[in-house]
């Protein structure tokens, strides 16, 4: 058993390097894609099943994030017991490329800087495509000032959503737990909508994401606080917006991390933006001391690096605390 525990330890840790090594390849599948696939075909299979009411839409939309993060952690689980049976070193093998491929750090990172590099080129359409491939809104009419702050909020906001949760789920249950929370995020990334389709269907996958991002959000922001000085940015005024403006949206979690990266970097986020054609008002989080310009992507993905080098470190000692005297003892 410590030997299984062992393993699944090193295997977030293996996972973490090999995503900043490797980030997110095209073309090597992805067990994301098969998850939103797994979405969409059981949407279309309960919208059939169940009575199109508010009732009937509610219970399919709970049936939903029911089964597949079941499912999702069943099937893990099964594939590394199998592994763990036929030997631990092909158990450690697969758990770090599971817990590699649960983790978005490089591929962050990679997809906002393609969007700097546009803005840097004065390449609007273009920089209007990228922003695109990351963010839900409608971006066909935005600026560069507006592109720019959309990528940094990304970058903000995945740094929970993309690293720190997903890590802090690997490390409490391994690559199972891991790939539980990628299918609630997932979901709530595709029917987590508070609009005419979604209203009703996505609530539970909205409010579950919300209980699994709850205390990843604030761990997040507190590192991101930590390290914004040793980053140079200003820790004083990270804590300050944090604590001003951490619930100025509809989610409890989202608006955290997106203000301490406002604090940090003197800028202002959030504000009213176009989903699906609909103008949705926003609250706006941080203050305006500066444009926000293309140069505040880095800045964004700095951050990024730096909390998620962080939760590396904390979760990596309290992992050695708990094993090492374990293993000094058998």
């Amino acid at each position: 058993m410590i030997l299984w525990f062992g393993y699944a330890a090193l295997g977030w840790l293996f996972g973490f390097f090999l995503d900043l090594c490797f980030g997110d390849p095209h073309w090597l599948p992805h067990p994301v894609r098969l998850i939103g696939r797994m979405v969409s075909l059981s949407e279309t299979g309960l919208r059939r099943l169940f009575p199109k009411t508010k009732a009937g839409e509610r219970t399919a939309g709970a049936v939903q994030t029911f089964l597949i993060p079941l499912t999702c952690l069943a099937g893990s689980f099964g594939i590394l017991y199998l592994c763990f049976w036929l030997h631990p070193l092909l158990y450690l093998a697969v758990q770090s490329v599971f817990c590699y491929q649960i983790l978005a750090t490089k591929a962050l990172k990679k997809e906002s800087m393609r969007v700097y590099e546009k803005l840097r080129q004065a390449d609007i359409p273009g920089a209007r495509a990228a922003v695109s491939m990351i963010v839900g809104r409608d971006t066909d009419h935005l600026t560069a000032s507006d592109i720019a702050k959309a990528t940094v909020e990304t970058v903000a906001e995945n740094t929970c959503d993309g690293v720190i949760a997903p890590l802090f789920y690997c490390v409490l249950g391994g690559a199972p737990l891991g790939f539980l929370y990628k299918a609630v995020n997932t979901m709530d990334s595709m029917v987590g909508y508070r609009n005419e389709r979604y209203q009703y269907f996505g609530t539970a996958a909205a409010r579950t994401d919300d209980v699994l991002n709850w205390l990843p959000a604030r761990l997040a922001s507190w590192l991101m606080i930590a390290c914004a000085k040793p980053l140079g940015f200003d820790v004083a005024g990270a804590k300050r917006i944090y604590l001003r403006d951490r619930y100025c949206h509809k989610s409890p979690n989202s608006a955290h991390t997106e203000s301490v990266c406002a604090g940090a970097l003197h800028i202002q986020l959030g504000g009213d933006a176009f989903y699906f054609g609909r103008l949705h008002r926003k609250p706006t989080i941080g203050d305006p001391d500066s444009p926000v310009t293309c140069k505040h992507i880095p800045a964004a993905n700095r951050l990024l690096y730096g909390a998620a080098v962080s939760t590396v470190l904390l979760f990596g000692g309290i992992c050695a605390g708990i094993l090492l005297p374990l293993l000094l003892c058998t």
